[in-house]
């Protein structure tokens, strides 16, 4: 099989886009000579700007990420988006992710001569030229988009999720963390407190609580990583009062870093020892990293979306969230096989 070009189609947000990765790395081994493109989102293109085995990104903007600008507008330059995409006669294009109406367009708006996606009770066979019936079983994020693979001769198991941060961002955390840091001889803990998702959230007087237990220990140092932005916010809201009522109870007693681009915040879970992550786009982004960490889910979501290929534990409840329970969290801390690096990597990002 001789493919000359493929395009990889992943509408959805960043931890979709993120467990993408080991199937546009085996497609990379499997075709190293052909041109690979992805058409993305404005709210997760930072994921893949610097992937290696991507050669073209295409970003698209969905209306509601755009309230301020006419939908008509945005519309209309998606349209002349996927006309640029039609004139490059792509040889295959992939709809990565189960079944839905929207995605099945878009992969069909392509214009590629075989359209690879899954059906659901038949619906996406029209867009769909080589149509794969989806599963109803418990399958990992990462699995399910790599049997698309299957049509291509690629087969077996998925590899590593391959992100990589920008060099600019690493580099400008590395300079926070050496002027900031007060006990190096300590892995640094990194609590990523913020979760689009309401129901994924975790309250802030559980995460002050959680601290003050981390602090009495004196095993790790405590980073706060948050989406800044008020959380009244109706397009992106963030978490800046609940990170002001943290830093305000510790007084100096914790790092603080609001990732104002979704490049900061890869670039600070690359540069941390450890992590604790909600139920939302840090959790995949800090699995891509490899670090250690404990993930709080729902039940629902915790056998298709858990940390990919890292060390970790992963804390459910039968209710929400926000049910799960300090000293649970702190246990699973504890027992992460975590190692203090970061020193180190300030080092040689400074260096650099």
């Amino acid at each position: 099989m001789d493919l000359q070009k493929i395009i990889f189609i992943r509408r959805d947000n960043i931890g979709d886009l993120v467990c993408t990765t080991p199937a546009i790395r085996a497609v990379r081994q499997r075709f190293p000579r052909a041109r690979l493109s992805i058409l993305v989102n404005t709210y997760n293109a930072q994921v893949i700007a610097n992937h290696p085995d991507i050669d073209k990104v295409y970003v698209f903007q969905k209306p509601k990420h755009a309230l301020e600008r006419h939908k008509f507008a945005v519309l209309w330059e998606n349209f002349k988006l996927f006309r640029q995409i039609r004139r490059e006669s792509y040889d295959v294009a992939i709809g990565c992710g189960m079944y839905n109406r929207t995605l099945s367009h878009f992969t069909f708006y392509t214009g590629a001569r075989k359209r690879i996606g899954y059906c659901r009770d038949g619906q996406g066979r029209f867009f769909y030229n080589v149509a794969i019936p989806e599963t109803r079983e418990p399958e990992h994020e990462v699995m399910k988009v790599y049997r698309l693979l299957a049509p291509l001769g690629i087969t077996g198991e998925p590899g590593e999720m391959v992100l990589e941060p920008e060099a600019s961002e690493v580099a400008k955390f590395a300079a926070f963390l050496a002027t900031g840091r007060r006990h190096w001889d300590r892995p640094l803990l990194a609590l990523a407190i913020s979760a689009r998702i309401r129901h994924n959230r975790w309250p802030v007087a559980k995460f002050i609580a959680l601290i003050e237990r981390l602090l009495a220990q004196g095993a790790m140092e405590v980073l706060i990583l948050w989406a800044p932005g008020s959380e009244k916010s109706p397009t992106y809201p963030g978490d800046d009062e609940s990170a002001a009522e943290i830093i305000r109870r510790f007084q100096g007693g914790v790092l603080a870093y609001p990732t104002f681009s979704l490049g900061a915040l890869i670039a600070a879970l690359h540069g941390v020892d450890a992590a604790l992550t909600l139920d939302t786009g840090s959790l995949h982004i800090a699995a891509a990293a490899k670090k250690p960490m404990v993930a709080l889910m729902n039940p629902g979501k915790a056998s298709n979306w858990y940390p990919w290929h890292t060390p970790h534990r992963v804390l459910v409840s039968s209710g929400k969230v926000e049910d799960i329970g300090v000293e649970e969290v702190l246990a699973a801390i504890n027992q992460l096989p975590y190692k203090n690096d970061n020193s180190g990597f300030v080092k040689k990002c400074l260096k650099t």
